[in-house]
This record gives C-alpha cells, structure tokens and sequence, in this order.
C-alpha cells in the first residue's frame, strides 16, 4: 500500500518531508537568508492562500534530489501542521545553478490532480548497439492524472524493443501504474532511432532562412493567453518586489 508523502526506492518506502518557518516579507531580507543558509520559499494550491516561508537550502538540496517534482512531500510548518505538497517550481541563480526561491504548491489527498512525472529510460536498443543507429529522445516527461497518492516517482520506457533503424516509442506504447492516467495525447513520440546517415544529413545541411515571411510577422503573432491554476499575480509581484530589496 503506497502512503502519503513517500517516495520510491527499490521496494522500501520512504517518508520525505522538509521543515519549514513562517516568514515575514517585509523585515526578511532573501539575500540576507541566503547568506546564513536559508531559502525563500512560497506555499500555495487547495484551499490555502499563499504563505512566506523559509527553509534550509541544504535540506531542500538533498529532499530535491530524492523527490524531484513529482513526489508527495510532507511540509511541516513551525506551529506543528503537515502539508501534502508538490514542489511545484523552484528558480536557479544563473552562475552557480544554486536553489534561490521555491513554489511548493499544497494538494487535497482526496482529490486528483494533473502532474508532469520523470520518464525513466531502460535497457538497451539492438538498432543502436549493433547497427549504428542513433537514439533520440524528444520527450523526457508526460503527464498524468491521479490521486497525490498514487502520483508515481516516474514512468519506465524501455529501449529493448527498439530492434531496427527507424522504429519508435510512442505515448500510446506505455504502461501506466495502476490507478495513473496519461494525459499526454498517445500519438506523441518519445524516442526513436534515426540512421547515422540521416543525423549526419541533418548536421551538415545548410540552413536556409524563408526571408519572405519575415514582413508582417510581427502582427500576426498569437498573444499567449493565462493557463489555469497559475501562481496567483499578487503573490508573484510581491515576491519580486522582495528580491529587489
């Protein structure tokens, strides 16, 4: 039986959860937290309206290598609650690569959500070991739809039926845990193995611009419209008019 806030390692079962302090925005400075080891944080989703945080980076950076993103974490704040959340989105200083700012966004255990889960690629393709071929890989996550509970660290994608030089993995070929729905439309390609003649083809060809539909392009270009369940815009302003301080 899978249990709340648990990943996955081998057959055993482990609890992941992180400690977490209610912080006040406008006497905690994030540069200043940083500095002493700690990491802004944000905490928002089912019922619950959003709330600064802060907690330890070097907690955060071993509870991220174990859960990644699609794994159930118990948040514990400092006045003792337990919140079931995803680590929904996290920002990467752009020299070092190190943790800055985390979204943990909370769930309802009871009812299902949408998530994006790891595909786990494994074993080995004959068209690539014996006849040359070259492994492309154009999808490393799908999306699912369950119960937080049943929300799988990630999904396998076997290569050992890859046997000859074109043949593909698509959506449709995978197989999903019990009680996981994908929801990414099954006609979508996850890998392939593409003749070495072909990919030395495509990196040598010139590339040729269609200067023709340059004029006018500017007025014809879509405008991205909000998606659903997004950070709500308040929160997000506030957090960046913090980091300016």
């Amino acid at each position: 039986m899978k249990t709340d806030g648990q990943s996955r390692t081998g057959n055993k079962m482990e609890k992941l959860q992180l400690k977490a302090s209610v912080r006040d925005v406008k006497k905690e400075n994030p540069q200043k937290m940083r500095k002493v080891g700690l990491l802004p944080a944000v905490m928002y989703g089912h019922n619950l309206p959003t709330v600064s945080l802060s907690i330890n980076a070097r907690e955060f950076d071993k509870l991220l290598r174990k859960a990644g993103e699609s794994t159930i974490v118990e948040l514990i704040t400092d006045d003792g609650k337990t919140h079931p959340v995803l680590i929904h989105e996290f920002q990467r200083h752009y020299l070092t690569s190190v943790p800055t700012h985390v979204d943990f966004y909370q769930v309802s255990l009871t009812e299902k959500l949408k998530a994006k889960v790891a595909l786990e690629f494994t074993g080995e393709s004959k068209a690539v070991k014996q006849l040359g071929g070259v492994l492309v890989k154009i999808l490393n996550e799908v999306e699912v739809e369950c119960l937080p509970a049943d929300l799988p660290h990630n999904i396998p994608v076997s290569l050992d039926v890859l046997q000859a030089l074109q043949e593909t993995i698509h959506i449709k070929d995978l197989i999903a845990p019990a009680k996981v729905k994908i929801i990414t439309p099954g006609d979508e390609m996850i890998v392939k193995v593409q003749p070495p003649r072909e990919v030395e083809t495509e990196l040598t060809a010139p590339v040729v611009e269609d200067v023709s539909k340059v004029e006018g392009a500017a007025e014809d270009k879509p405008v991205a419209e909000a998606k659903d369940g997004a950070k709500p815009e308040k929160a997000e302003k506030s957090e960046k008019k913090e980091e300016k301080k």
